[in-house]
């Protein structure tokens, strides 16, 4: 929008009590307190906040002792929440840098090429890499290796629910809620009354990759589905031909080159799109089997772990926001509250 302000976008609340700060924190990022902004929301054009409403915005005070120690529950989940988002963010990127150091820019293939041992890997993980390299489409590849696409090592939208064939409840995951690998909401619907976007089904191992604006970086990889566990067909799903090729699947899916492809070729205007078929066709080099594998048993772990954390970490958000009107309320008392946090810090 020409002339568009962004510090105009921003509401600033001073508080004459700045220890209120967490507290007020909590109750706006809590689900009631989003319920109370979304009641008063403009959507006449698109969704705003006036700052009059801002001022308006019913805001429960319960008596100091409750507040003191809400706001110190708060504070001790939000840190635990932080903290394993720290952890996955290191966690993603050593995947991340492995995948590129392997598949990219072949640094085992390089370090034997003249002779040396590829650093941090043991002499049987080096042995199944090849000493050099040769001509490809893509330029120089190791030796033995070829150039391929995703399809090859994964099946595109292998299930879908049809009206004779559904769930009576679905897990639903839209492409707002799924960034960077981080799936923050997973809605539950009676499939009759589910968007109608809701068909796409997805397993343990599965990928998922944005094709709405996919430079929105909307992907994420599935760990543990439940048996309802459904995407928008706003999302290509990759599921892996064979178990071995999944964290190979997913790393070359969301690799920020792949993502970055994707961006310039969606096509749409306003809504710039690419077909299912473009990413599964994602061109990448084509390792032998035995390398795959053996990438699959360092990487395994660490998506797991991935997956693990997010999940405690929506757990402790779910809390929050269970025992929160509890708090205010009254109806849970401090020693409960302490037990809850010293369970949270155990």
């Amino acid at each position: 929008m020409a002339g568009w302000n962004p510090a105009r976008a921003i509401a600033v609340v001073r508080l004459s009590d700045s220890s209120l700060r967490i507290y007020l924190k909590t109750i706006l990022e809590s689900s009631a307190g989003k319920h109370l902004i979304d009641a008063v929301l403009n959507t006449t054009v698109q969704k705003t906040l006036n700052l009059k409403d801002v001022k308006r915005l019913p805001i429960p005070i319960p008596p100091r002792a409750t507040i003191i120690a809400l706001s110190a529950f708060s504070q001790a989940l939000s840190d635990r929440i932080t903290l394993l988002r720290e952890t996955n963010a290191t966690l993603e990127a050593i995947a991340q840098a492995l995948f590129k150091s392997w598949f990219v820019d072949f640094d085992p293939v390089r370090a034997k090429q003249v002779g040396l041992a590829p650093e941090g890997m043991d002499e049987a993980t080096a042995a199944l890499f090849p000493d050099g390299f040769e001509e490809s489409d893509l330029g120089l590849v190791p030796r033995g290796w070829r150039v391929g696409s995703l399809a090859e090592l994964a099946i595109l939208n292998p299930e879908s629910w049809t009206a004779k064939k559904h769930p009576d409840m679905v897990g639903y995951i839209d492409l707002a809620n799924a960034k960077d690998n981080e799936i923050a909401e997973v809605t539950n619907y009676a499939f009759d009354e589910a968007p109608s976007r809701a068909r796409r089904v997805l397993r343990d191992g599965d990928t998922i990759v944005g094709t709405v604006r996919p430079g929105n970086r909307s992907f994420a990889f599935i760990h543990q589905a439940v048996s309802n566990l459904t995407a928008s067909t706003g999302f290509a799903v990759l599921r892996p031909r064979d178990i071995e090729n999944t964290e190979f699947v997913y790393l070359a899916a969301t690799q920020d080159s792949s993502i970055e492809h994707l961006a310039h070729v969606a096509d749409g205007g306003a809504y710039p799109a690419v077909r299912p078929e473009v990413v599964s066709g994602i061109e990448c080099v084509l390792p032998g089997s035995t390398i795959i594998q053996a990438f699959h048993d360092v990487t395994a772990p660490l998506l797991a772990s991935v997956a693990e954390n997010q999940q405690q970490a929506q757990t402790l958000a779910t809390l929050r926001d269970t025992l929160l009107p509890r708090l205010i309320s009254g109806k849970l008392r401090l020693p409960e509250v302490e037990a809850v946090l010293e369970e949270v810090a155990a």
